[in-house]
């Protein structure tokens, strides 16, 4: 993996992986008034939508639904879990109190390129809520659910508005490249 052997530290790229997310909505939207959830499961995906959470919590209503377990955050993840945790501007909020009609963006940062196989009851259930949603869906880095080299998605993935992409155009994302971003987080080309 490129970030491994990078020379910069992964919580430097997961902050800019978070800032870029940010930057990347606020590019279109004017987000006062907004009402934002950011989805995060416990892999560096997830870290990246806490980081990108705590950004916009300046600028917008954020809440955050944590779905995945806390004892398997990464260790960057906890990091950035540990710095909204107590962020008196972000919400947590559980999966059945989560009323995703209520949101005007949802920000998928559940798996990213870290899928392997079928969804999990969770996951799965997740994903149908937010493509049910009216809301505008951004996912980070890859939908959850798509695979990252096919394009292709084993049981059901995260239809998004927009997808933030880092670094460069995977080839999975090749079909939906019109409503993809690519991002430059600070790896070498």
């Amino acid at each position: 993996m490129l970030e491994a052997r990078s020379s910069i530290p992964r919580s430097i790229l997961m902050e800019n992986a978070g800032k870029a997310v940010y930057k990347a909505i606020n590019q279109r939207f004017d987000l006062k008034d907004k009402k934002i959830l950011v989805i995060c499961y416990h892999g560096n995906n997830g870290g990246d939508g806490f980081v990108a959470a705590g950004h916009l919590c300046d600028e917008a209503e954020v809440d955050v639904l944590f779905i995945g377990d806390e004892n398997r955050l990464k260790k960057e993840a906890l990091i950035n879990f540990k710095k909204i945790e107590h962020n008196e501007k972000i919400q947590f909020v559980s999966d059945d109190g989560a009323d995703f009609g209520n949101y005007d963006i949802i920000i998928d940062a559940i798996l990213g390129i870290g899928i392997q196989g079928m969804l999990n009851r969770e996951i799965s259930a997740v994903i149908e809520d937010i493509n049910n949603s009216k809301a505008y869906k951004v996912s980070i880095d890859i939908p959850t659910g798509l695979d990252p080299d096919s394009g292709f998605a084993a049981d059901k993935c995260v239809n998004p508005d927009l997808i933030v992409t880092f670094h460069d155009l995977k080839k999975g994302l090749e079909k939906m490249q019109d409503k993809t971003v690519v991002v430059d987080i600070g790896l070498p080309k």
